[in-house]
């Protein structure tokens, strides 16, 4: 019989949080018993339809308005987090965008936004919460990347490095934190069915879901379970490595 995931109790910080796939870990992990904070940056109904979901089920959750490009607001974040839980046990970085186009049509915003939040914002994260992780000498770091990183596609050259590069942060953030007993992680999602994969869907659904062995699209259901897995005891001799949650896209 398998042991327990060792979760209940643990404080998460999971940012962007309110929507997509991070809006299915914040429901898991309070699920577990976990005192989960999200960070979000604009919609506060759907921050406040998060929490009334967990409450419903009887968990525990807590939403921070923050802007990940800023890392003040990220410190202060963590740091209230830190004030109520006494600690910080898991970190996942959820929150990302998308700008996609050809790279003749971006404009110089395009690029920034998508380099902006994807990854300084996760720089952000990870340099205001390392120092408690550090000090309590355990956890783990998980970071949301994509099929893209490895598999990329037309029109998404500026979203495909910005993946990249936190694959890349990823191995190596592992290597210098490993002595301190912190693991850092990836999951990296295929087309998953969420807000932001609408208008790509809608536009060349049946083409990319016969790009999927599986031949369908991912939820956010199936993504969740993953980082759930890297966070719990089960995980705890993995560190350095991506986790591919995408169907078996692009095999054939």
């Amino acid at each position: 019989m398998f042991e327990e995931p060792g979760l209940k109790g643990k404080s998460v910080v999971i940012t962007g949080g309110s929507r997509g796939i991070g809006r299915e870990m914040v429901i898991r992990f309070a699920e577990e018993g976990c005192d989960v904070t999200f960070l979000y940056l604009q919609d506060e109904r759907a921050a406040a339809e998060v929490l009334e979901r967990v409450r419903e089920r009887g968990g525990r959750a807590y939403a921070l308005r923050t802007d990940v490009r800023d890392r003040e607001a990220c410190e202060d974040a963590i740091a209230a987090v830190v004030d109520r839980c006494a600690r910080l046990d898991v970190l996942v970085n959820s929150s990302g965008i998308i700008r996609d186009n050809l790279l003749a049509a971006f404009s110089d915003e395009d690029v920034r936004e998508v380099i902006d939040t994807n990854v300084v914002g996760v720089f952000n994260a990870i340099r205001a919460a390392v120092p408690h992780m550090m000090a309590q000498r355990s956890g783990k770091i998980i970071n949301i990347t994509s099929v893209a990183a490895a598999k990329g596609g037309r029109g998404q050259t500026n979203y495909a490095a910005s993946k990249g590069a936190i694959e890349s942060l990823t191995r190596s953030l592992a290597a210098e934190l490993a002595s301190k007993n912190i693991t850092v992680n990836a999951v990296a999602p295929g087309v998953i069915e969420t807000d932001m994969s609408r208008a790509l869907l809608s536009a060349a659904g049946d083409e990319v879901k016969g790009k999927i062995l599986l031949r369908r699209f991912g939820r956010p259901e199936d993504v969740a379970p993953a980082v759930l897995f890297l966070a719990s005891c089960f995980g705890d001799y993995i560190t350095g490595e991506v986790l591919h949650v995408d169907g078996g896209f692009k095999m054939e």
